[in-house]
C-alpha cells in the first residue's frame, strides 16, 4: 500500500426520532455496490469538518442537515481496496421530508431505518462507524 491517508468526514444521518438515513450503493460506487452505508466524504484542503458534512450532506442527500456532532474518529487501513482513511464520524439531525437521493451515480436507494432492524448486506464500514452512535443520538427528541 501507498500514498497518503485521508480524511473523510462519515456522517450518520438520523431524523431525531430513532430512524437513521441508510443508503444502498450503486453499481457505479467506489466500493462494496449492492450494500448499504452512512454518507461520507472526503475533507478538502482548507475546509473545516462542519463544511464539509454540510457540503456531503447536501450532495448526497439534497438536504441540509439540522445539527452536526462530533462523535469520533476511526483510522481504517483496508488491503483490498488498498486504501487508508482518518474517518471523522458525525452524527447530523436531518428532516425526513426533505431528503433525497443526490447522487444516483453513487446511490439506487434510500431508506429508514431502526437499530435492530438494519437491512443487509451492510457496508463493511458502517458496523464499525454506528458503534460510536450512542443509543439516543444527539438531537433525538
Amino acid at each position: 500500500m501507498t500514498g497518503e491517508p485521508r480524511v473523510s468526514c462519515v456522517f450518520i444521518c438520523h431524523d431525531g426520532a430513532g430512524r437513521l438515513l441508510l443508503a444502498r450503493r450503486s453499481a457505479g460506487a467506489r466500493d462494496e455496490p449492492g450494500t448499504w452505508d452512512t454518507g461520507a466524504g472526503a475533507l478538502e484542503f482548507g475546509e473545516s469538518f462542519e463544511a464539509a458534512v454540510t457540503r456531503e450532506v447536501r450532495e448526497e442527500y439534497a438536504t441540509e442537515p439540522r445539527e452536526i456532532t462530533l462523535l469520533g474518529v476511526r483510522n481504517v487501513i483496508r488491503a483490498d481496496p488498498p486504501s487508508h482513511w482518518v474517518a471523522v464520524v458525525f452524527a447530523v439531525r436531518v428532516d425526513p421530508a426533505g431528503v433525497a437521493i443526490g447522487e444516483p451515480h453513487k446511490f439506487d436507494e434510500l431508506g429508514w431505518f431502526r437499530r435492530a432492524t438494519l437491512p443487509s448486506p451492510l457496508h463493511s464500514q458502517l458496523e464499525p462507524a454506528l458503534a460510536l452512535l450512542p443509543a439516543d443520538p444527539p438531537g433525538t427528541e
